[in-house]
């Protein structure tokens, strides 16, 4: 997934949005993200792609 591409689309949140709120605010959980970037707060159906990105900006 690019950067660019819509990863919540209930909330209209990208992956790079994700991305850098995670390294901004050295975020660790999905909760986390959930509060700071709206994603994964309606449906739920990107809660795996937030974790996936979480793995992937920690290492």
């Amino acid at each position: 997934m690019e950067r660019d591409e819509t990863l919540c689309h209930c909330m209209d949140v990208t992956k790079g949005e994700v991305e850098d709120a995670i390294k901004e605010k050295n975020l660790t959980t999905v909760e986390q993200v959930q509060e700071e970037t709206e994603a994964g707060t309606g449906c739920g159906a990107c809660i795996e792609d937030i974790e996936d990105v979480l793995k992937e900006v920690s290492g």
